[in-house]
């Protein structure tokens, strides 16, 4: 692959197919508003999913046990939806079940609300994106937020839409950002006591990271925290302190164009009031022209949900040379060790590292691998948190055309990347969809143009084995230790889901939605969908009978980014379908095609 970002085919596509939005003439039945307190509890109600992690936390957790290791093996399709025509690139959605619907986000940003029972389209919603647009890492959405009686998802041209529940009409619309300046948006929303949590995409471009908060209800700001130091947080619209002090880790001039962009979304403790946000790569990746930390990237901010302030943060990969963006999820969870219960919270990183944290104030508990190689670091001194570093960074390029390359593990792709691990109280374990590759990295003279490209590396990405990249790992908190591995040959990219059912789920690129033994890692069962399974399996429950509802459609950053690995997968099909699954009732068994 050319080391250089080449998105103008993406750009273009996206720039043709800008389509109107429509949304079908239906019945005037108001929607059941979803409430604050609907969605605090929402891991504990099995006959909805009100948030894109099924909970606050984002433990992915279900309580529901009619599917479960004993009877996995009868789970049968129920139905399928088809997202529809040529746009099929990279279905990476976690559906949201309410009031009868289920909604779900797809590729060129578009939403659909289904019928929970058939399956067919109530209406959908097609989002009108300009030319011009250059998203980094495929034209991919996440997922919705819902709240009150509106359903609201972000855009490739940054913005924010809310269309009411059972019409599918817009109700408003508001700009994160300007994307002629490198910004988009492809992360699930989050509802934390009645305000909209947003970030922001576009680390390779020179953005600015933030997070920000609006009235979920009109979409008006109340609070803004930019995630790079040195820039003004706003509360109200009157200024609210800047994020660190400027300069501090920053040289010049650079934090203006620092990146640390919010693109993966949040999570939320209830109990200290916090948001927990993954921050990207600092801009740009060439290190040497920004010596420092350069805080707040490649980190985990916790943010006061009613100040907008950040009250701590912790930095995996300081004076990141690697694109080792922090964005990963950090998921709450009580750990039980050495006879106490301590308030903590998980990430396993882009860089190799699982750590712990304390949740209340970012005290480092531990940090250990979950791949095999780690080039960069040797391991993570606990008492200053700093990782300890080996002598792998790339050199610098001075006056030249490049500097001189080494070969990093993990590859800029991540030990995990962007899809999310789940946790499950009843084991104690986390499941981690980990990848293990390497790259040769190299350094860049780079000079920042707004909207344009803002590396300064150049890359091309290798597995490490040849019978496996990808490795769904149970991790031990307590421990740091791996319970058990399942490897699959090609990458891992999409969610995983664990259940009381004494199972976990994930999906593979060769097109496989999958059960394992959430304590043995043992397979279970499996279901070919016909594309890559890229997105995040979720599950309800529905006039008594459990479901399982996930995306399938191949895409994401692998085959843009990818380098040999992406030739290695080259010959998987594209795709757009959601399916649903239940357990087989003799002579009652029969899969609908909507």
């Amino acid at each position: 692959m050319n080391h250089k970002i080449e998105r103008t085919s993406i750009a273009r596509a996206v720039g043709l197919i800008g389509l109107a939005a429509a949304a079908s003439a239906l019945p005037a039945v108001a929607a059941v508003p979803v409430t604050d307190a609907m969605i605090a509890n929402d891991q504990n109600t099995p006959n909805d999913v009100l948030t894109v992690g099924m909970g606050f936390s984002g433990q992915r957790f279900s309580t529901s046990t009619q599917i479960n290791s004993d009877t996995v093996v009868d789970l049968v399709p129920a139905w399928s939806f088809s997202m529809g025509g040529e746009k099929q690139r990279g279905q990476e959605t976690q559906a949201l079940v309410h009031d009868g619907k289920i909604f779900i986000t797809g590729s060129y940003s578009r939403l659909w609300a289904l019928d929970q029972k058939t399956g067919a389209k109530l209406w959908s919603y097609e989002h009108r994106l300009p030319e011009g647009i250059v998203p980094c890492c495929d034209v991919v959405n996440r997922g919705a937020a819902l709240y009150d009686n509106l359903v609201i998802f972000g855009t490739l041209d940054a913005k924010l839409v809310a269309l009411d529940q059972t019409t599918g009409k817009v109700v408003w619309t508001e700009t994160i950002a300007d994307f002629k300046g490198g910004y988009s948006y492809t992360a699930a929303p989050l509802i934390v006591k009645g305000k909209l949590i947003t970030g922001v995409s576009g680390g390779e471009f020179g953005v600015v990271g933030r997070v920000e908060a609006r009235d979920a209800k009109t979409g008006k700001m109340v609070w803004t925290r930019p995630t790079v130091e040195g820039h003004m947080g706003y509360l109200n619209g009157k200024e609210n302190g800047v994020s660190g002090k400027t300069n501090a880790t920053w040289p010049g001039d650079l934090w203006k164009t620092g990146g640390a962009a919010t693109w993966l979304g949040c999570t939320y403790g209830a109990d200290t009031n916090q948001i927990y946000c993954g921050t990207g790569n600092p801009a740009p990746w060439n290190a040497f022209t920004r010596p420092g930390d350069n805080l707040y990237s490649t980190s985990t901010v916790a943010i006061n949900a009613d100040t907008g302030k950040i009250e701590w943060s912790y930095q995996g990969t300081p004076n990141d040379h690697w694109d080792f963006d922090g964005v990963n999820e950090f998921i709450s969870f009580d750990m039980k060790k050495d006879g106490k219960t301590v308030k903590a919270g998980a990430k396993a990183d882009r860089n190799g590292f699982f750590y712990v944290l304390n949740r209340t104030d970012g005290k480092l508990l531990s940090a250990s691998p979950f791949v095999t190689k780690q080039t960069w670091a040797s391991g993570v001194d606990l008492k200053t948190g700093r990782p300890i570093e080996s002598n792998n960074r790339p050199g610098n390029p001075g006056s030249g055309e490049k500097g001189s390359a080494v070969f990093a593990a993990p590859s800029f792709l991540g030990g995990k990347n962007w899809m999310p691990m789940a946790y499950s109280g009843q084991t104690g374990l986390f499941y981690v969809p980990a990848n293990e590759w390497g790259m040769d990295i190299w350094n860049e003279p780079i000079t920042y143009k707004k909207g344009a490209a803002y590396l300064g590396a150049g890359f091309t990405i290798k597995p490490l084995y040849d019978d496996y990249i990808g490795a769904l790992r149970a991790m031990d908190p307590a421990t740091g230790k791996v319970v058990w591995e399942y490897k699959n040959p090609a990458p891992l990219w999409g969610g995983v889901m664990t259940t009381a059912g004494n199972l976990v789920f994930t999906g593979t690129p060769e097109g496989f939605l999958k059960a394992f033994d959430a304590k043995t890692g043992k397979e279970l069962w499996k279901f070919q969908t016909g594309s890559g399974v890229v997105g995040q399996p979720t599950t309800w429950e529905m006039d008594g009978e459990q479901y399982i509802g996930v995306a399938s459609g191949w895409g994401g950053a692998v085959p843009l980014w990818g380098g040999e690995v992406a030739k290695k997968v080259k010959d998987i099909s594209q795709g757009g379908s959601f399916w649903v699954f239940k357990l087989h009732k003799s002579g009652k068994a029969t899969v609908a095609q909507n």
